[in-house]
């Protein structure tokens, strides 16, 4: 079981937490969605997190010759004008249901889509002490899901 806290102040972050083998595969279409918020379900069932070994979240850039993450149901909501960027966010990013860090508070709505945080303009969720460490995506056109910065957030492993 493992345990999340904040590398600056050390909050504790999340309750014992058990770790998936792998992200798991998630829909977000309508028949799936929460009929109230319209949310798709958590890429992470609560209790558990997963590792994105992937590039994710903002910051983005022109995708050049990158190689591009393949297109999937987590795939975040773009702008037309950003089609063709990908993802230099933080690689080994830790999944959690977002019920898991209550303590967490938004900070940056720049990138809101019409339901909620888009998860496109990077961290926008803070300790308690100010520091950013998550991002949450949870908009109706997209996955729910809270990626806690590897650089931000250390792990107990008990």
């Amino acid at each position: 079981m493992t345990v999340f806290y904040c590398a600056k102040c050390a909050t504790r972050l999340t309750p014992e937490l058990q770790r998936l083998p792998a992200v798991p595969d998630i829909s977000v279409h309508d028949k799936d969605r929460d009929k109230k918020t319209r949310l798709a379900p958590s890429t992470v069932p609560q209790g558990h997190y997963a590792i994105d070994t992937e590039p994710w979240g903002g910051p983005f850039e022109p995708a050049g010759s990158k190689p591009r993450r393949p297109v999937d149901d987590r795939a975040l909501m773009m702008s037309a004008e950003q089609s063709n960027w990908v993802s230099v966010g933080p690689r080994n990013s830790a999944i959690v249901h977002p019920d898991d860090v209550p303590g967490l508070t938004m900070v940056n709505t720049a990138h809101w889509g019409c339901c909620g945080p888009q998860g496109t303009g990077g961290r926008n969720m803070s300790c308690i002490c100010g520091t950013l460490i998550a991002t949450l995506a949870a908009d109706c056109l997209g996955p729910h899901e809270l990626h806690l910065d590897p650089i931000r957030v250390y792990t107990w492993e008990g």
